[in-house]
């Protein structure tokens, strides 16, 4: 249960610059040009590798990933995209559809990635709708200042809560529901920091149901 802060003297918006200040001191988000690697944990199934090249002035995604014997990237320029699997451009049919490649899923994780490493500056952008009250609820023995997000229909129809540290005002957790009376969704923890091109990304994120705790996986995230 979150609950509003009484005699509140922060806004959400307030509450949203204080942690963009933490993690983007010097506004850099808008003028990302870097990489960064991702290794993924999950249980029983071995590790996957995902390099990632974004750059966000030109709107360019390179996405390489690896796992087990096979490799296959993704290269998006503008209205461009080049799909490959072990270094081979002439993909079958069959290996198309076990890899899930396809230049409608390589957007879509231009999407994830640029969301989950470009917040809490993400929620700036249009069609988040950031609710004016600051929540206040104590999460994992911890109490936090609660952000809910929506968005505009057309975006997505999911709820998110952050959950700030107070003092700080770093990202610490975050949440999302599809229906959140039914309890689904999931949450992130995260720890630890890497400073990626001027920007504090969250090193670790381990991914939980919401519904009953199950553990998902770890993103662990590195510097290339």
């Amino acid at each position: 249960m979150v609950c509003p802060i009484m005699g509140q003297k922060i806004s959400g918006q307030e509450l949203l610059d204080r942690s963009i200040a933490f993690h983007d001191p010097n506004k850099q988000w808008h003028q990302f040009d870097g990489q960064f690697k991702v290794v993924m944990k999950t249980p029983n199934s071995t590790d996957r590798i995902s390099s990632i090249i974004l750059n966000n002035p030109e709107q360019n995604f390179t996405l390489t990933v690896e796992k087990d014997s096979d490799t296959y990237s993704y290269v998006l320029k503008k209205n461009e995209c080049q799909i490959s699997l072990n270094d081979n451009t002439n993909i079958s049919e069959a290996d198309r559809t076990k890899f899930k490649l396809n230049c409608e899923r390589g957007n879509m994780m231009k999407n994830y990635y640029s969301y989950l490493y470009g917040l809490p500056m993400k929620l700036k952008d249009p069609g988040a709708i950031v609710d004016p009250t600051v929540y206040k609820k104590t999460f994992k023995n911890k109490e936090y200042l609660v952000l809910r997000v929506g968005y505009d229909l057309e975006v997505g129809e999911d709820i998110w809560y952050f959950y700030f540290d107070p003092m700080s005002y770093a990202m610490e957790v975050y949440q999302f529901f599809h229906d959140e009376t039914k309890k689904d969704g999931e949450y992130i923890l995260l720890s630890g920091l890497e400073i990626i091109e001027g920007i504090k990304m969250p090193k670790t994120r381990a991914w939980y149901y919401n519904k009953d705790n199950t553990y998902l996986g770890t993103d662990i995230l590195t510097i290339n």
